[in-house]
């Protein structure tokens, strides 16, 4: 999972891959962070991308950088513990000033049977599961 880590966090940006209804939804993220050795995000609970993974927790993001590119798919949980918010946004610094653990508007996420493929055009695909 590190490896998964390293790379979401040196591509800076990933794209998050949701459904509404039967309409696929995709928008950047940035946020990704290792709690209690699971793989959290971070969104508000304001955004239509928390009604749709509420409504539907499988998702996938994928990330690119250098050549090579990263999907992992799989379910998110809530994690509803001011802990776990806290851990995100001490990991995220900046958006301190749009958030806090406990504003009733902040949650976190982590992946549950998560599978994570590395890909390129020059290498086989090698996949990890968490």
């Amino acid at each position: 999972m590190q490896r998964v880590v390293d790379f979401l966090k040196e591509a800076q940006t990933y794209y998050l891959a949701t459904v509404e209804g039967d309409q696929p939804r995709v928008r950047p993220f940035g946020t990704v962070n290792v709690f209690e050795g699971k793989l959290y995000i971070q969104t508000g609970k304001v955004k239509d991308v928390s009604r749709q993974i509420h409504a539907n927790p499988k998702v996938e993001i994928c990330a690119f950088k250098n050549g090579e590119w990263l999907r992992v798919s799989g379910k998110l949980v809530e994690d509803d513990r001011t802990e776990a918010r806290r851990a995100m946004l001490d990991a995220y610094p900046e958006l301190q000033n749009m958030y806090s653990a406990d504003d009733g508007n902040t949650e976190v996420f982590y992946f549950e049977d998560a599978s994570a493929v590395f890909s390129s055009f020059t290498s086989a695909p090698v996949t990890v599961k968490f």
